[in-house]
């Protein structure tokens, strides 16, 4: 981008922060529904306070409630019911031109004219998800410093979350690898959320899911009920917005990477719709600076949902993207660059309907969705032969029921099934290779057509056996036809004990496994391995030091085994891989004879303290993992797993100075990764594989935002400016064979970052 072009948008921010000529005359509307958590029967008579303020409503017989005439800013609203635990909504902000739908469910109390009763509650929490769960509202993740609006980003300040790299969305979760976490939107799996994402792998620069669409997050970093299967570390549960029911609506949108236009509105008197495209402009700025490559994204999300009556529902969404990588070899240093970079031209889609019905105790969802992604990965060397390319596509049909009868208010079930039907197609090439540590790699030229088929079904009980002690029972059993071991099993306990009406004692225990990636089973040796395996011990205690102030600290213990490792490479478990290609001897992709003998151990204990914005101004959570990865390949020595940060604190928070000015910061340390490293000749040896660590990292962001409500219209817009102190943190390490000595890969320095919504 040219300097003068800089120039004026940064001259154009300044006028309007410092610009107080706007309206203030209109004023805002919350609405929304309420309704039982377990069985989502509407609940009439709630009470709803906005907090602060003399206004509030009740809800109706049909759950609905409506507040209007309210100032723009940023309130808090209180929900209580006789019979019901009360609960507060933070960051609702309200302005000029578009209702604020905020959807409330309350958990009923199993025993009444107790003293938590009557107790405000900040944190409230499913009561199937009773360990190492954190949730976030869209303004939390909106608002968070460093982030960039990216929902993935906004999880790295929670604790036992490690950072790959600084440029990527990797999640890596108590010591597990970036393929280990599972992402749902609306309840609907999605293999990947990001764009340019890694095959068999979560991970990608930036995530394609708009956050302006995102009503709320649940991240469970383990302990997850048999809900969820099929992924071993995390469960990040995506719930989409609905669409305004007054008008259709729009917003424009560019930030540090891309521009977008959001519609939303009514279809009919019972329907409504979301909608928003986007583009990246890095591929302007790349050129432009003289890149090797030029990166170029697309995404689209849509939603339709439709309201048949009062208890039964309709809805479809579409979510997609495309990645495209443009290298320009003009040059020697050029074609030097790109033949140690990877380009993946990547389209995906995630087409699903869904169909709730309510019924007396309970409700039954059934859904229908299909999964597809096509990969076209090349890398060439300097004279522009190929070193690795790969044309795969994975299409994945599945169908899901879940069934939830609230038996009393004690007592409730769950039960699911799904059925996934798999079309997998890989045309592989990878030539003969000698690794930097001396192995030979024999020519690769795989070409797979192969249909699965995974069963999946669950059982899950959740009882308040008393006043005080709660308990989550599940089993689930999983069938993969795709290898030779296809059935397995696992049973899952979770409990909580209250020590007190704000102190309570959780524990959780079970089985998790995850079947081998698609990738991995080009290789028709590796139909005998197993699904990898972890048994997980969660053991943890959190108090509410105040209504808003939540204190936890956990201990884990994942045991791993069934790892893959590599029969040719005795000293690689797959444990260790993830987004590296050359780099890393191409070992993520799997293309070894592999079995699954593999052993590792992470433990670790994690320490967290969150405030929630209330009337009090300000918010931020502080969090410290101390924590141990180790892993045990076929050689059978135990070593340092490749994502194993002993120590990992953030701390991160912000300051509402009014109702139009906002400021935040988060700061990030983590001690450094482990690493082989080379000797004069590009060489590693196995006697150092993870020997060397990297340097510890650290960072600081800062962010301000700044909000007017005109008569017809809203501007928000925000400076962010990233490692504010230009900190160079060690990204990796890889050898420069044209320089002949190592090159210490850094993230990038100081960045500062401008974003600007118009909404209508």
């Amino acid at each position: 981008m040219r300097k003068e072009n800089i120039t004026s948008i940064i001259f154009l921010m300044l006028f309007f922060f410092f610009t107080d000529s706007y309206s203030q005359e209109a004023k805002g509307i919350i609405y929304g529904s309420v309704k039982d958590v377990i069985s989502l029967q509407p609940l009439p008579g709630v009470n709803i306070l906005v907090i602060g303020t003399n206004i509030g409503a009740a809800s109706d017989a049909e759950g609905n409630y409506r507040i209007e005439g309210i100032e723009p800013g940023t309130y808090q609203l209180r929900i209580s019911s006789v019979g019901y635990l009360p609960v507060i909504k933070t960051d609702i902000v309200v302005n000029s031109i578009k209702p604020n739908r905020i959807d409330v469910e309350l958990q009923e109390a199993p025993y009444q004219l107790d003293e938590v009763i009557v107790r405000d509650d900040y944190f409230s929490k499913n009561p199937l998800e009773l360990v190492s769960t954190t949730k976030f509202n869209f303004e939390e993740i909106r608002r968070s410093s460093g982030a960039f609006e990216d929902v993935v980003r906004a999880l790295s300040v929670l604790p036992g979350v490690a950072q790959a790299d600084a440029g990527r969305n990797d999640l890596i979760v108590r010591g597990g690898a970036p393929y280990e976490n599972l992402f749902l939107v609306d309840g609907i799996k999605i293999p990947n959320i990001n764009h340019f994402g890694n095959q068999g792998a979560t991970g990608g620069p930036i995530s394609y899911l708009n956050l302006d669409f995102v009503k709320s997050t649940t991240f469970s970093t383990g302990g997850f009920p048999v809900n969820y299967g099929d992924k071993l570390s995390s469960v990040l549960s995506i719930q989409l917005k609905n669409g305004r029911i007054d008008r259709i609506g729009g917003k424009a949108t560019i930030s540090s990477s891309q521009f977008g236009l959001n519609l939303e509105g009514p279809l009919t008197n019972n329907s409504d719709f979301i909608f928003s495209v986007r583009r990246s402009y890095l591929d302007f700025i790349f050129k432009a600076a003289g890149f090797a490559f030029v990166p170029e994204y697309y995404d689209m999300l849509s939603k339709v949902n439709i309201n048949l009556n009062s208890e039964n529902n309709l809805s479809f969404f579409f979510l997609g993207a495309l990645d495209k990588v443009n290298f320009f070899n003009d040059t020697p240093e050029k074609r030097f660059d790109n033949s140690r970079t990877i380009g993946s031209d990547q389209k995906q889609y995630t087409l699903a309907g869904k169909y709730q019905k309510i019924f007396e105790r309970g409700f039954l969802d059934v859904s229908l969705s299909r999964n597809y992604v096509n990969y076209n990965s090349t890398q060439k060397d300097t004279l522009q032969n190929p070193l690795y390319t790969n044309l795969s596509t994975e299409i994945e049909n599945s169908l899901k029921s879940d069934i939830t009868f609230k038996m009393s208010s004690e007592n409730e079930i769950n039960i699911g099934t799904e059925l996934s039907l798999i079309e997998f197609n890989s045309e592989v090439y990878f030539p003969s290779n000698i690794t930097s540590f001396g192995d030979t790699l024999d020519t690769i030229n795989y070409n797979t057509k192969e249909n699965y088929l995974k069963v999946g079904a669950y059982l899950n009980y959740n009882s308040s056996l008393t006043e005080k002690f709660l308990v989550n029972l599940g089993i689930r059993g999983d069938y993969f036809n795709g290898i030779n071991n296809k059935y397995y099993f696992s049973p899952r306990v979770s409990l909580s004990y209250k020590l007190s009406p704000v102190n309570s004692i959780n524990m959780s225990a079970g089985i998790y496994y995850q079947s081998p990636s698609y990738l991995w089973l080009n290789n028709s040796r590796n139909r005998d391995l197993k699904n990898i395996k972890v048994n997980q011990y969660i053991l943890g205690f959190e108090s509410r030091l105040k209504e808003d102030i939540l204190f936890k600290v956990e201990g884990f213990i994942k045991d791993y085994s069934n790892y893959p490792v590599s029969t040719l490479r005795p000293y690689l478990i797959l444990a260790n891989t993830g987004a590296g290609f050359s780099d890393d001897n191409y070992s993520s992709l799997g293309l070894d004879p592999l079995q699954s003998t593999g052993k590792g151990l992470t433990k670790g204990i994690e320490f967290s303290l969150q405030k929630k914005l209330s009337v009090t101004p300000y918010y931020g959570i502080m969090s410290l993992t101390i924590s141990k990865s180790d892993f045990t390949p076929l050689d059978g020595i135990r070593r340092a797993g490749i994502y194993d940060q002993n120590v990992i604190f953030n701390i991160s928070g912000g300051y509402k100075f009014s109702a139009e000015w906002e400021g935040s910061f988060k700061f990030r340390f983590a001690s450094g990764s482990p690493y082989t490293p080379f000797d004069n000749n590009g060489r590693q040896s196995v006697l150092d594989y993870n020997s060397r660590r990297l340097i510890s990292s650290h960072s600081l962001n800062l962010r301000i935002d700044k909000r007017w409500n005109f008569s017809s219209w809203v501007l928000i817009t925000y400076l962010d400016i990233q490692n504010i102190y230009n900190r160079k943190n060690a990204s990796s390490v890889r050898w420069d064979p044209r320089e002949m000595k190592v090159d210490a890969s850094s993230s990038i320095g100081i960045l500062p970052s401008i974003g600007i919504s118009a909404e209508l």
